[in-house]
């Protein structure tokens, strides 16, 4: 890359060259274009999934609650969400330190909408010789026409992207509706062009400078790679000296490697690196340099691997380990959240109680009778409005609270409730047990112990003829 004159100084930037991958087929190039429409159809019809009327992933941050695939989750699953995060986040490390880079080769947003935008390039451009002659020509009628053409497909492609995105907060049925009477609400609209601008300018012009400048997992993952762990590698004591010769010539008499220095691997490299420098950050593992030397093998007769996925004592000639105590670790790890993940969920009450006693007065007289109060906290964390009662299990002891208290789904609501008893028939301290009793007999009755305190004094609690309790 050229340096940017600086008057007289030493370049402080480099003028970027833009990359133009050669197209190839290839094992590798298949499985990543597969991979790249099986996400991407994901992404664009999950928003609309909505089985048994409800959606199928959506994050109603309004409402404070998250459907994910069945469950609905609410603030008060903090715990479970944070696990989710967490395993995601350890199922990345555990499968770098196995086989590198797969996720941004084949997985990564940036990987899959850059896949996409060079599609459509190509469809309205043209293969890679045909955009070269393009971009170096003279801006003609031509140019602009293949050039406003897609910059439109781009754009329209962008916004669907954003609308899609935000159907991920909003339904995105109701917000298609909005968007086609032009109501959508200002924070609505601000998202949608600006997660399509953010597909627009990543995928379609930065494209390897997110993967080289911007992506912070390139930095740290030489963090979780080993000597065992897959890499793409250039085998350079089978390829070197590199060197161009006739097809059907035996390289060995020619003093040569196997490496015909072709480029090819250089051409069809998405961030337009050099394999054949070693492992570099820009590498995402991708495959299409593997695609592309077996194809030039095959041409001259060569055995194919001269660039393949392999391991760095592999290529030293070592023996190589899959087992190892660091993914040993990762998966003890990965289990471990895994089954605590599934008790948390396995054991989450739809409905709960929570009993808070007044402290501002131990007990209040009325007339005959001793009265304490309280506060119940109760949270549906059912998708629909549940109706419960309240009482209280032992005998003696009257609830005054409305008879049925109905909680909005996903609410979390308090209930002051008072609790009277006569002052001769309890004791100056003793345990009662609230009943939260759901309407809906698919709900089992919650049962929270409290405290209820009387006067000191009232009753012989002991026998013993005096009035001063135990």
């Amino acid at each position: 890359m050229k340096p940017l004159p600086t008057g007289g100084g030493e370049a402080l930037y480099a003028r970027r060259e833009k990359v133009y991958p050669r197209e190839i087929e290839g094992r590798f190039t298949r499985l990543r274009t597969t991979a790249a429409w099986l996400l991407m159809g994901l992404f664009y019809t999950v928003a609309w999934l909505r089985p048994g009327g409800e959606p199928l992933l959506l994050f109603d941050l309004p409402a404070r609650k998250f459907h994910i695939f069945g469950l609905t989750f609410w603030p008060q699953d903090f715990l479970l969400l944070t696990l989710t995060l967490i395993i995601a986040a350890l199922s990345l490390f555990f499968f770098t330190a196995l086989a590198g880079r797969l996720w941004c080769g084949y997985a990564c947003p940036q990987t899959v909408w850059t896949e996409v935008f060079l599609a459509m390039e190509r469809l309205i451009e043209g293969r890679r010789l045909n955009r070269l002659k393009l971009d170096q020509g003279p801006h003609d009628l031509s140019w602009w026409g293949r050039k406003s053409a897609k910059q439109a497909l781009w754009i329209a492609f962008s916004l669907w992207t954003g609308l899609t995105f935000v159907g991920y907060f909003t339904p995105i049925g109701e917000l298609a509706g909005k968007v086609k009477t032009f109501s959508t609400g200002p924070w609505e609209t601000f998202w949608i062009l600006f997660y399509g601008l953010a597909t627009y300018g990543n995928a379609g012009f930065l494209r390897e400078q997110v993967c080289k400048y911007m992506c912070p997992y390139a930095r740290f993952q030489s963090a979780m790679f080993d000597r065992d762990t897959l890499i793409i590698a250039y085998d350079e004591g089978r390829g070197e000296p590199r060197g161009r010769r006739r097809r059907g010539l035996e390289p060995r008499a020619a003093g040569l490697g196997d490496c015909i220095d072709c480029t090819w691997c250089v051409q069809v490299c998405p961030t337009g690196i050099d394999i054949r420098d070693g492992l570099q950050i820009e590498c995402i593992a991708c495959g299409a340099c593997i695609d592309a030397c077996n194809q030039i093998m095959d041409q001259m007769n060569y055995p194919r691997g001269l660039i393949r996925y392999t391991t760095e004592n592999a290529v030293l000639g070592r023996p190589t380990r899959l087992v190892r105590p660091r993914l040993l670790i990762y998966l003890a790890l990965l289990a471990a959240l895994v089954v605590a993940f599934g008790l948390l969920l396995g054991g989450r009450a739809p409905l709960i109680a929570d009993v808070i006693r007044d402290r501002n007065a131990l007990y209040r007289l009325a007339g005959e009778d001793v009265e304490n109060t309280y506060t119940i906290r109760l949270i549906n964390k059912t998708a629909h409005a549940q109706q419960v009662a309240i009482g209280v299990r032992e005998h003696g002891f009257e609830v005054r609270t409305w008879p049925r208290i109905e909680i909005a789904a996903g609410a979390v609501q308090p209930v002051p409730v008072a609790v009277r008893a006569e002052r001769d028939a309890v004791s100056e301290r003793q345990t009662i047990h609230f009943v939260v009793t759901p309407e809906d007999a698919a709900l089992q009755p919650l049962i929270e112990p409290s405290r209820f305190f009387a006067p000191p004094g009232e009753r012989d609690h002991d026998g013993d003829g005096d009035d001063h309790g135990d």
